[in-house]
């Protein structure tokens, strides 16, 4: 593989255009010295909210203007850095930003106090006032919160804390993304090749099993080097989380993240249980995979490469973008017109280069539109990201289209689901069109990892980072050979039939979710949710339920917004049909490798 090029040689029709935010680096920055005027003033609010309704208002309004435009300059300087980590202007912008962004914390923290400190029946009286409707779910959210939320001058002494929290993430990204030095792979022609985050992947599918295990290896090892070190670094980040839970009055850190969203630590619980339920289908689909494969052990490197010999599926961009739109048309026309303004106005930053964040994510700006970062290496895998991303985007077009600021950021649980209905729908887009039996196998296969790697993998993921939080809660020292310990031991118990070795275990540590605490179990819900959305889109032609969901944005909690889509979380029902499919789809699997 070719070395990376700097970001300055990138060819800029794959990259995106940073002046739909800012004509220009300057431009930001007298922009962020505004912004910090304007946090200054917001102190002038303080002791107002209570007087009136038309008060309340106003002071919201103010707080709501400000947030807008602080998020705004964020955005661009975290694009930046995701743009090139290594570039030290970017480092600085994002500096600048965090602690512009903590010192706005700090500033606003007398806010919900003040509000809670209304007489209630006041505050419903206010809230019944016409001018304040576009502020009813907040204010009511804020009610909710009540008994969590500390006196005012204990809330500006936490707010303080803010920029630490983003510490030990910080520490991750520097060495994950920048500072770690991976040896090269020895590739399919007995050549040294690079190892980067982005190209793990492709090898990680090699159909040479000496590839595949030489590239886990030396990434797992670039990880184990410096084990102890992310080991305190992670612990750090728990340390947090648990303190502040225990500040505001959480049984555990879980439920407080969880409360932000109203979402009860029921619907962690039944998670967990649905997957442990269906462990045995997972080792009847690993099985498979060792068979298949004819290899005498199954190694957790050989859970990637497709199980289907000779069927090659090369997916170049141009290729990937027209057929996820084909896969989604059945979402509408409007749908697929957003598509193609994605793919003409640069949203999209395509390709990997030196210092760029790994992965993909998509960020939605409200006003402007959402900006998707991948590391495209033309694999049917990349069209499923693309696929993926575009989901996230659409679902905050609409949104932001639909609601006004203060409503349009939708919650964690539910950023998944859009994702991962696009997903599916290219899935069954696939299958349906497709009648060659190996490439039908080839697209089961990549379906049925879908499911172990967002379904299984992430409640494996979400079960890691629990017992993490519970032990140091208890008093028990995260060191790097315990926290090892925990991930082996879930490797074994989800991933029976395979071989856990040592390098396995220190998998934990190159996971960037763990530092969006109590996040990766909405993969799983997402996807299971997605699966039953896409099924009834499929079935009915009927995708009217679904595009209203995708307007929702903030104004309800995450679980009502989801049974506008028909998806209701409470009820076990939801992941244990996604199970069935799961089942169904690998006896199909089963009849088509014979």
């Amino acid at each position: 593989m070719e070395q990376l090029k700097e970001r300055k040689d990138m060819d800029p029709r794959f990259t995106w255009d940073f002046t739909d935010l800012f004509p220009s680096d300057a431009a930001w920055e007298e922009e962020m010295k505004a912004v910090e005027a304007d946090i200054d003033s917001l102190a002038s609010v303080k002791g107002t909210l209570g007087a009136s309704a038309a008060s309340l208002k106003a002071g919201l309004d103010r707080y709501y203007a400000v947030h807008k435009r602080l998020f705004l300059a964020g955005t661009y300087a975290f694009f930046k850095v995701s743009s090139d980590n290594g570039d030290p202007a970017h480092q600085r912008m994002l500096g600048l930003t965090q602690r512009l962004e903590a010192k706005f914390s700090q500033t606003v923290s007398f806010l919900d106090p003040e509000i809670l400190s209304i007489d209630p029946d006041v505050l419903d009286g206010y809230m019944k006032d016409p001018a304040l409707s576009g502020y009813t779910h907040i204010l009511e959210d804020t009610t909710r919160l009540r008994t969590h939320t500390l006196p005012a001058e204990q809330e500006a002494l936490l707010a303080q804390f803010a920029q630490v929290r983003n510490t030990p993430d910080q520490v991750f990204t520097m060495y994950g993304d920048v500072d770690v030095q991976f040896e090269d792979v020895i590739d399919e022609n007995g050549k040294p090749s690079p190892l980067t985050n982005g190209n793990f992947g492709v090898y990680r599918e090699s159909k040479n099993q000496a590839v595949r295990k030489d590239a886990f290896e030396k990434m797992m090892g670039a990880f184990n080097r410096v084990i102890n070190t992310i080991a305190a670094n992670y612990t750090g980040l728990v340390q947090f989380d648990n303190t502040f839970a225990r500040i505001r009055g959480y049984h555990s850190a879980c439920e407080a993240a969880l409360f932000a969203g109203n979402i009860p630590v029921s619907v962690y619980d039944s998670l967990v249980e649905a997957i442990h339920e269906s462990l045995p289908t997972m080792k009847r689909y690993l099985a498979l995979r060792k068979k298949v494969l004819k290899l005498d052990e199954l190694n957790m490197y050989d859970l990637y490469v497709p199980m289907v010999e000779d069927v090659d599926y090369p997916m170049p961009f141009e290729d990937g973008k027209a057929l996820v739109k084909k896969a989604l048309a059945p979402l509408g026309k409007r749908y697929g017109e957003l598509l193609d303004k994605a793919f003409n106005e640069h949203w999209i930053d395509v390709y990997e280069n030196k210092g760029k964040s790994s992965g993909a994510y998509s960020a939605g700006v409200y006003g402007v539109h959402s900006f998707i970062l991948l590391n495209y290496t033309d694999t049917l895998d990349d069209a499923f990201t693309l696929a993926h991303e575009l989901g996230h985007a659409m679902h905050s077009y609409f949104s932001n289209e639909t609601q006004d600021y203060a409503n349009s950021d939708y919650f964690i649980t539910v950023a998944e689901v859009a994702s991962t209905v696009n997903e599916v729908l290219l899935t069954k887009y696939l299958l349906a069109h497709e009648t060659d039996p190996k490439r039908r196998a080839y697209v089961l296969n990549h379906f049925l990892e879908g499911f172990r790697t967002t379904v299984f993998r992430q409640t494996l993921f979400a079960e890691f980072e629990r017992k993490a939080h519970e032990l140091d809660q208890a008093g028990t020292p995260l060191t790097a050979e315990v926290l090892n310990g925990i991930y082996h031991d879930l490797n074994a118990l989800y991933y029976d039939g395979a071989t856990v070795n040592p390098l396995q275990d220190v998998e934990w540590a190159r996971i960037p979710h763990f530092y969006t605490s109590f996040y990766v179990y909405q993969y799983a819900t997402g996807f299971s949710s997605a699966v039953a959305i896409a099924n009834h889109i499929i079935e009915t032609g009927d995708a009217s339920d679904y595009l209203r969901f995708l307007t929702t944005g903030g104004s309800d909690y995450p679980l009502e917004e989801l049974k506008v889509a028909g998806v209701d979380l409470t009820k076990p029902d939801t992941v244990r049909n996604a199970m069935k499919v799961f089942d169904e789809s690998l006896s199909e699997l089963e009849k088509l490798l014979g």
